[in-house]
């Protein structure tokens, strides 16, 4: 076994070392989990598209118009990080079997000063769960962390964890790297100011025309 895998096993170990110590911080989301399952018997199983992840797909609300050939489930919830998702995959991912699965997290455990190594151990713990739970065929989307205004001071952070993120899944089948970093920018390299609504961190209608255009190349 070479030194990088052992590298990255122990990071993983430590990854399920930290979610077993927040599963009580996980818990706080128990509540609007709650809320988005408690309607799960209307949902319509059959060839499930899934978005999950934090406020950034919670707050998409055109979503299924966006994509209307497909049967797109959203299971986002705000100020979520990639460890939250994992506690309540069973929850979240697991009911719906889906064919697809974008996940947008990273973003707030990159706020909340993760390395993209803690990050990225959570982010294949969930990979595990995905491949073991629901099959080996499931396509993962990963969207990489959006620059912001309001947290652009992170700037170098949020780079250096698209990076690895991008090299995490040239390693890994049917995981997939969606970047809505780049397209986010304008041509000096700054955030685009007025895709944003007043917070500067929560995109408005503007802001996720940027996304549709993005992911229709995995959703045509």
């Amino acid at each position: 076994m070479n030194v990088n895998r052992v590298s990255f096993l122990l990071l993983a170990l430590c990854s399920c070392l930290e979610f077993s110590v927040s599963a009580q911080g996980s818990s706080k989301f128990a509540k609007e989990v709650e809320n988005l399952v408690s309607g799960d018997s209307a949902v319509n199983r059959k060839d499930v598209v899934l978005f999950t992840g934090s406020s950034s797909i919670r707050m998409w609300k055109d979503i299924r118009s966006d994509f209307p050939k497909y049967n797109i489930v959203n299971r986002g919830f705000g100020g979520s990080e990639t460890k939250d998702l994992l506690y309540f995959f069973d929850k979240l991912v697991l009911p719906y079997n889906p064919k697809k699965i974008f996940i947008y997290e990273g973003d707030n455990d990159l706020h909340f000063g993760k390395s993209p190594e803690v990050i990225l151990a959570s982010m294949d713990s969930l990979i595990t769960l995905i491949r073991t739970k629901i099959s080996s065929k499931v396509q993962v989307y990963l969207i990489s962390p959006k620059p912001s205004i309001s947290r652009w001071h992170l700037k170098a952070k949020y780079e250096e964890y698209n990076k690895k993120l991008q090299a995490f899944v040239s390693t890994r089948k049917k995981v997939y790297f969606i970047d809505v970093w780049s397209p986010s920018l304008d041509a000096e390299g700054n955030v685009v100011k007025d895709i944003f609504l007043e917070d500067g961190l929560h995109m408005n209608e503007k802001g996720y025309t940027i996304w549709v255009k993005e992911i229709r190349k995995y959703l045509p």
